[in-house]
């Protein structure tokens, strides 16, 4: 693999920070010049812009091929929901697929929300991830048709709460939206909504599940990760 920071000046660090900073958190990009230039680091915040444009898409590709290559996923059940995103005024749709335990499996945004774009999205993620043993979705009787073409009629289930799960994995994504100011392209959307899934998982530790030690070990070895990133 070339070194995909050959032809920058700042250190590839600096890079890495940055785009964590942007994708992780629900900052704008001048917060984020702000807080490096507390650390001594001058960047605009168009060059984050750039630099989360770049390696982004990158850095969370690198996740999920990882991801997927360790089986780091569960296929008990998953959890489907979709949410409303105006783009220039014009809404869209994001779907997003979660396992049991919260970690997001896909996000994908389209202009319908009919059996077509259902459709395309649970082929998309079981492309990658194959089948589940359990979908848990709304009422959205798109889902059923979907699911009764793919042959996973039998596997569906619909539930007041049972869906909660799949809700607020959105929660992280709305935070963020509301600091972006909303989103001006739908291909920026999209490649927005896969990264930050991405870089979500891999910074994902169950705090409220395991002791402060695990915790600790956990947060650096995500963090070490994250800094060998295209190295």
């Amino acid at each position: 693999m070339k070194n995909p920071f050959r032809y920058f000046k700042t250190s590839p660090e600096v890079i890495r920070l940055a785009v964590m900073m942007y994708v992780r958190f629900p900052l704008s990009l001048r917060n984020i010049e702000d807080l490096l230039h507390e650390r001594g680091i001058d960047i605009t915040h168009e060059t984050i812009r750039f630099w989360w444009n770049r390696f982004g898409p990158m850095f969370a590709a690198q996740i999920r091929k990882k991801r997927v290559a360790d089986n780091n996923f569960s296929k008990w059940a998953w959890h489907l929901d979709e949410v409303f995103v105006k783009i220039n005024g014009e809404l869209h749709y994001l779907w997003r697929a979660v396992d049991h335990e919260g970690e997001v499996l896909e996000a994908y945004v389209t202009r319908r929300r009919d059996r077509k774009a259902a459709l395309r999205f649970l082929r998309r993620t079981m492309k990658r991830y194959g089948n589940p043993n359990v979908v848990v979705t709304d009422r959205l009787k798109s889902y059923k048709a979907a699911m009764k073409l793919i042959g996973n009629a039998g596997r569906q289930e619909t539930g007041r709460w049972l869906n909660n799960r799949a809700e607020n994995s959105h929660l992280p994504f709305r935070r963020k939206e509301r600091a972006m100011g909303k989103f001006r392209s739908f291909e920026t959307l999209q490649k927005f909504v896969s990264t930050q899934s991405s870089v979500h998982n891999h910074f994902s530790h169950e705090r409220h599940l395991n002791r402060r030690e695990i915790f600790k070990q956990n947060r650096s070895a995500a963090l070490a990760e994250w800094r060998e990133l295209a190295a």
